[in-house]
């Protein structure tokens, strides 16, 4: 069964600094056409940095639309999207928010925010053999940086408390890459 929907029609009806939102017409399957809502995103990464004490340093942050404090990886989007080398954007999102850096580098893939409307993908990294350097937040940049084990991570995205989608995925992807 052919499941492709063949654009009809596009118009951009947003541009903002990060996103683009388009409104497009769509051919479905069965030849009727629809309308489709579609958010253009740069991409981001997010990082789960692992010490040595199997450790790892989270921040918390608002986060306005959803009007509360988050706890979550470091990440951040990609500065010039699909332009900007993942591992390079991942290495500056890390240092800027936790002042850390890593001399190892796993990447993990990536997800998918939420396909149904938006085209951001979210890359995974883990990085160990950390150094501690100096925290340099964004100006716009407010957060603080919470450690944990990592097994107590674990269990708060399993429990619920955590419910940043980046922070989960990566979280149960190095628990089962490295069997903590």
């Amino acid at each position: 069964m052919e499941l492709t929907e063949r654009t009809v029609s596009s118009q951009t009806i947003f541009q903002g600094r990060i996103i683009r939102v388009d409104m497009d017409q769509v051919e479905l399957p069965d030849g009727k056409t629809a309308d489709r809502e579609v958010v253009y995103h740069p991409g981001g990464v997010a990082v789960l940095a692992l010490d040595r004490d199997n450790s790892v340093s989270l921040v918390r942050q608002f986060r306005y639309p959803i009007r509360q404090e988050l706890l979550e990886l470091p990440a951040g989007k990609l500065d010039h999207g699909a332009e900007e080398d993942r591992l390079l954007g991942a290495k500056r999102e890390l240092s800027e928010e936790t002042g850390l850096e890593a001399e190892k580098w796993t990447y993990l893939g990536y997800t998918l925010a939420s396909p149904g409307f938006c085209d951001e993908a979210l890359h995974m990294y883990l990085a160990q053999g950390l150094t501690r350097k100096k925290q340099h937040l964004d100006e716009d940049e407010f957060l603080d940086v919470v450690t944990m084990p990592f097994q107590q991570l674990v269990e708060q995205v399993m429990d619920g408390t955590i419910t940043d989608a980046k922070t989960v995925a990566t979280t149960l992807k190095v628990k089962v890459l490295l069997g903590l």
